[in-house]
Order: C-alpha cells, then structure tokens, then sequence
C-alpha cells in the first residue's frame, strides 16, 4: 500500500512517552524503581495510569457508641465500611484457647464508648507500631464479638497526628480516612518492598499532586464537547483519589472513552485505506455458473441469504478490495452463499481460495461444495497436510497453472511453495481462529484479492464493533423455512436411564442419534468415561439392539470419511462420537443430541454441538446430561471459591442453553463469563487489552467512541488540522506497532 493515513516514518519519530522516570517521585528510590519497571511502569505517566482494581468509601466517620446499629438493626448485614475516630487506650496481645494462635487486641475510646480492634497476622509489627494515647482513625466493617460487642478485625488505619490540628480535618493528608479510597494490584514481590495497596497510594499521591500537570489532553475540544467529556488529567486525578462517586463515574467514562476511541480510530484509518488507496478487482461477467447452481437447488434460498448474496456481489463488482465479515448462525447457510461467491471469481477468469481451521472442516466443506457442484464444469482441489507425496504435488502444480479454480485448504495454504496462478477471492471460516498475519499471508498470495471472513460463532454487536470495526458486516438472521426450533433440556446422571428411553423411541421411529463425550480415553486427572469404554458398554448393555458408531479425533481421515458416510447412510443409528463433530457433519435424518458431562464444556461449543441437529423438517432434541457433583469433588486441593464460581457458571451456561437458540444471546453469555480475550484466544492479534472498558456493559458508549472517530477521519483523514496535532501523536504513540496491519481484515 502506497500510503497508509499515518505513515510509518511518522510514527517511528513519534515521541516518547512524557513524565519523569519514576525513581526521583518521592518514595520510590532504586529498588522499586526496578521492581516498577519490571511490570512497564518506566514513567510518571506510565504510573499516573496504573488505574485501581477497586474502591473504599471511607467517607462515613461514626461514633463508637453508633456501632451497635451497624451490626443489628437497620444497617444489619450491609457489609458497609465505617470509620472511627479514637485513643488508643489499651493494647494487649494474648493467646487464643481456640487456634493456640497470639492475637493483638487493641481498644480505642472517644467520648461515647470503647472499641476493640483485633489482628490476628502480623501481632508483633502492629503490637510495636501503636502506642497508648495515639489517635488514630480505623475503618473496618463492623462485626460483633461473642458478647455481641462491636469489633474490627484487620482494619485499616491512618495515624492522625498533623492532620487534625486545626479545627477542621484536613483529609487531604490521609491516605485510608475520609475520602474514597483506591485500592491497588499489587504482587507477593511488590509488598515486600512496601508497595501494597497502602503503598501505592502513597506514592501515587505524590505522582498525582506533582506531575498531572505534565499530561497533555490530546482530545479534540469539539469531540470531548459532544460526548460530555471531563479534562483528561481532572479525570486521572479522580480516578485515583475521587472526591465523590460522580467525580469517579465521569473519570472512569472518559478513560474508558478514550481507550475506546484510540481502537475505533486504528479501525477507522485502516477501512480508509482499504476503500481509496488500494486498487481491487472489479468483477464484471455475470456469473452463469452461480445461476445454474441457484437452479439446481432443492430448496429455496432465504430472503436474509439472497441479501447478503447481493452485499457480497455488489462489493466483488467494485474495483475496491471486498473486506466482509459474514455472520451467520448454526444451518444458517453460509457455506452456500460463500460458493457462489466462488463462482462469480470463477466465471470471471480468477481462483477462489477456501481457508478452514482444522483438517476435519476443511474435509466436510470439501464433501458439501462437491456435492453442491455437481456436474458443473468446475475444477475443485483439496489441499491440507499430510496428503501423500505424489498426489499433493499434484494439486500444487494445479493450483501454480490455474487449472485447480477452487481451492479448500487449512493453514497447508498458506505455505511458501502454494502459488496461485490467479487468486481473486479469498474466503476464511471460523476466522477468528487464525491470527491477522495468517490472514494476511493467504491474501498476499494474489494481488488485493476479494477477502470474506466467514464464522458461526455469533458475536455480540459491541464486540464485532472492536474485533472488525473496518469490516463491512452481513448477518444471516433467518434460517432455513422448514427448521424448527431444537427443543433443549438438562436432566442429572440420575435420570439418564429416562433419556436413553427416550433416545431408543426416537431410533424406533427410524431417526437417529448423537451422544457426545469430551475425552476418547481414561484420564488420571479426571473422573471422565471414555467415549471409547462407553462406546462399548452403549453397544452391549444399552442398545444393543441397535447399530452403533465411534468417532473421534485420533482416527485417520479415511477411518472418519467412512464413519461419516456410513451415519450418513443410515448403517449406523447412534452416533457415539468426542467434540470432532462440533463442526462437519450436516445429517437431517438425525433428531436427537445428546451431551454426556455437559457441565464440562464450553457455551459456544455446546451451542455448536447442537447446530448438528435440527437440520431437517423434523422436531429435533437437545438433551444435556449434567454431574454438578463433579465439581464438589474437585474441591480438594482447589481454591473453593475458584470451584464455586466455576460450579455456577456452568449452570449459568446450562441455563442459558434451555432459555434460548439464539447464537447472539448465547454469545453475549459467554462473553459475560469468559470475556472477549478467553472467547477469542491469544492469536487474535490486535484484540486490545482495556484496562477499564468492558465491551460487554460499555456498548453504548464504544458506539459514541466508533462515531468520533470515523467522523473525525472522514474530516481530517491524515490528522493534519492543527486541532488534531495531539491526537496524531497520542494516536502514534499507542498504536504504531498495529499500523502494519493496516491492509489486513
């Protein structure tokens, strides 16, 4: 590309970061000055935003004799934190007849009452550290003692000498009294060296009172205008040492604003570049072939496919480069709507390229588009790894003379020695599962080709927002006219003779059946039954009066094409098969699903699974067989809140999976539990890491952030306007590394 909006010159001079380095603030010398630099703090301004994980509101001061009702009555049970301002009067360090353990008691006294206050892990450094007629402010939850006596356990504390000498509190000298109070991540390491939470605030303190000055606001005056901004350092300020929650709610949107923006503008420059600076390829021959193939189907094609038909076809007859994401949902059909896009590359004089993720997809698109094709006089090859010698220098040499016109492939595709005579489109399935630099290599094998990213897993609107911001997007919303909605049920081990029952009618009424296992073998780690040892016991015991297949990953492509024909032909009524068939297998006959130790498995992987059925007219079923015990028996030797808060997001996942099909629903679920980085895995390249936006609850304002920012680039697209000089260099500053992939989708 001749010239990407910001050139790369430009941002390898961009300045550095501005701020002191960060050993001359005030309580950090050399050694935390390492220890900071270690986790990237290398400034002040690097420090200024190392945001808190959470809040104290240590606003509210009571009386000790007020405490009671804090602990019974109407505050009881709101685990809400108070302070107390007292003496200290008495400290006393004694043994405890339960854990044999020595506690430091320590009782404070204002002028209506007595407080005790109790340590039960570091007694001597406490014991040490106060002394009697000491005036301290604690802020603790307030708890009762065995006498039902107000007490705090571990509070936190802040000396009062100085700060209360004149006749109104000075709060601004404190660091846990009176104000909200930051809470900071901090390490085992950093707190050896002091900075726990208490010990960042105090530095950040002085970062904040000495150096917020040094911040510049690179926003726009006219954008923080429209989308009610606060000042950029009034709002890091705030963040830290908020003077009330709506001093702390405008400094938390503005920060989330501009982390948003700074993404929507990269995604901006880069859909900029790809529409006005990138020759494509203008396709003008009317495709006969995709005709004869519209015509030749048995069945209609939906009116939301014929519309992203028309989308696709629209921007492959522009001489710009196509950039589509294309989402649909389980049988939505896509596959359908991506070959006649082939067809139209075809029947124009160019190769389509067909990139799938893993050998078993890339083999079933394989078997679907051949079986769309028929008779028509298409050239079509198989390329993935592992194909013998002879014949894949074959399809290489077909592939090199043009005559290989369509081309399915996994990653093999994207190895040097695959040459295209003459690449024109480019179509990648469940693309999130290849990085951009995959991406990128595959479409470089043409010359600008056509690219339309395809995937079943359905993303909610604020993260399709993030992911393909500089995509076009089409949505197949309908599915098919003679699809009926999969029925979805849990039922427990307990109740799993009842759903064989069940499964055994099904067959009865000549439709067949899937039961699916996570592992093939007998694990160590895991209580898990095998799919292979069940597989043998469904047979014998359960069904035997049924024929019965096995299927999963470790068997060799031919061994699984034969199974699958074999299902597919009806040899076998029961399909006992691992995860390989979340994807591959499209069998209209086959009405029931059933999933063994479904708490185990992953929301869209269970939304996956039960696309396989429900492909034909008639009613089909989702069964889920849960074992939430499972999880009480991995307690041992694991963190129980860890365990407990799995144990209710797999009946949150569960739940969700009865409550609705809907692919986007259950995406939003997932990305509530796991969060777009689990969702998405490591290799999604520029993906950003948030430190306070959330693209689940903050939708509403990326959408703000995403209309700044394509507004602003379609008014200044190089940010050149004097107004904008800030922003161009904070822009360069962030995201210059991401600039590379500014051709890529």
């Amino acid at each position: 590309m001749a010239e990407v909006a910001l050139t790369m010159t430009s941002v390898r001079s961009a300045s550095k970061s501005p701020g002191s380095p960060l050993q001359y603030i005030k309580g950090i010398g050399p050694k935390r000055s390492a220890a900071l630099e270690a986790m990237g703090l290398r400034s002040v301004k690097d420090l200024l935003y190392y945001f808190p994980r959470d809040y104290l509101d240590r606003r509210t001061i009571v009386k000790i004799a007020d405490l009671r009702r804090w602990i019974s009555g109407e505050n009881a049970g709101r685990k809400e934190s108070v302070t107390v301002i007292g003496e200290v009067f008495r400290k006393e360090a004694r043994r405890s007849r339960r854990s044999n353990r020595i506690v430091l008691f320590i009782t404070l006294k204002d002028d209506s009452g007595y407080l005790q206050c109790v340590w039960f892990e570091g007694v001597q450094w406490y014991k040490d550290a106060f002394e009697v007629g000491e005036l301290l402010a604690v802020s603790s939850i307030p708890q009762a003692d065995k006498l039902g006596r107000p007490q705090f356990v571990h509070p936190e504390f802040d000396r009062l000498r100085g700060a209360l000498e004149e006749d109104e509190p000075d709060w601004g000298k404190l660091f846990n009294t009176g104000s909200i109070i930051p809470k900071y991540p901090s390490t085992a390491e950093l707190q050896k060296i002091g900075l726990d939470s208490r010990g960042f605030r105090r530095i950040l303190r002085q970062a904040v009172s000495r150096h917020i000055d040094e911040i510049g606001d690179p926003l726009p005056e006219e954008i923080k205008r429209l989308a009610n901004l606060v000042d950029l350092r009034r709002a890091i300020a705030s963040i830290h040492f908020p003077a009330n929650p709506a001093d702390l709610e405008a400094a938390r949107r503005r920060i989330k604003f501009d982390e948003l923006f700074y993404f929507q503008l990269m995604l901006a420059l880069r859909k900029r570049a790809l529409k006005t600076q990138m020759p494509g390829i203008s396709f003008r021959v009317e495709s006969q072939l995709a005709r004869q193939l519209v015509d030749s189907l048995p069945f209609q094609l939906t009116s939301s496919q014929r519309k992203v038909i028309k989308e696709i076809t629209e921007d492959m007859k522009s001489d710009k480069p196509m950039n589509r994401l294309l989402q649909g949902d389980v049988g939505s059909g896509k596959t359908i709507v991506a070959l006649l896009a082939m067809l139209l590359a075809v029947d124009n004089g160019y190769q389509a390229a067909f990139m799938a993720p893993t050998e078993i997809l890339a083999e079933q698109h394989a078997r679907t588009l051949r079986s769309f094709l028929g008779q028509l006089p298409v050239r079509f090859r198989l390329l993935i790894g592992g194909q013998r010698k002879k014949l894949r220098e074959e399809i290489l040499e077909d592939i090199r003379s043009g005559g290989a016109q369509i081309v399915v492939g996994t990653h093999a595709l994207l190895e040097q020695n695959v040459e295209f005579a003459k690449l024109g489109l480019v179509v990648i399935d469940e693309q999130h599962r290849f990085g951009v630099l995959q991406r990128s290599e595959l479409r470089q094998k043409g010359t600008n080709p056509d690219v339309l990213v395809m995937t079943a897993t359905p993303i909610p609107r604020s993260l399709a927002l993030t992911l393909y911001g500089d995509l076009d997007v089409s949505v197949i919303d309908e599915l098919p006219a003679n699809r009926k909605p999969i029925k979805t049920a849990v039922r427990l081990e307990e109740q799993k003779q009842k759903v064989f029952d069940f499964v055994r009618e099904e067959v009865k009424r000549g439709r067949q059946a899937y039961i699916v296992f996570p592992l093939i073998e007998e694990s160590e780690k895991v209580d898990l039954k095998a799919a292979v040892a069940e597989y043998e016991r469904l047979q014998k015991e359960v069904f035997p009066e049924f024929r019965l297949g096995l299927l999963h990953g470790r068997m060799k492509t031919e061994e699984k094409d034969e199974v699958m024909s074999r299902f597919k032909d009806g040899a076998y009524q029961i399909l006992v098969a691992t995860t390989v068939i979340e994807v591959g297998i499209d069998i209209p006959n086959a009405t029931v699903m059933i999933i063994e130790n479904a708490e185990r498995f992953g929301l869209s992987q269970l939304h996956q699974l039960r696309g396989r059925v429900g492909r034909g007219a008639d009613q089909s079923y989702c069964i889920l067989i849960a074992d939430y015990a499972w999880f009480d028996r991995r307690r041992k030797g694991e963190d129980g809140q860890t365990v407990l808060v799995e144990k209710q997001n797999a009946r949150k996942r569960l739940e969700t999976m009865v409550e609705t099909t809907d692919g986007f629903r259950i995406a939003e679920v997932d990305l509530e539990l796991r969060g777009p980085g689990e969702v998405f895995g490591t290799k999604q390249s520029g993906l950003p890491q948030f430190k306070l936006a959330n693209l689940v609850r903050d939708g509403e304002l990326l959408t703000l952030a995403r209309k700044s920012a394509f507004r602003l680039i379609d008014s200044d697209p190089h940010l050149r306007l004097p107004s904008n000089a800030g922003l161009r260099q904070e822009f360069e500053r962030q995201y210059a590394q991401l600039l590379n992939f500014a051709s890529v989708g």
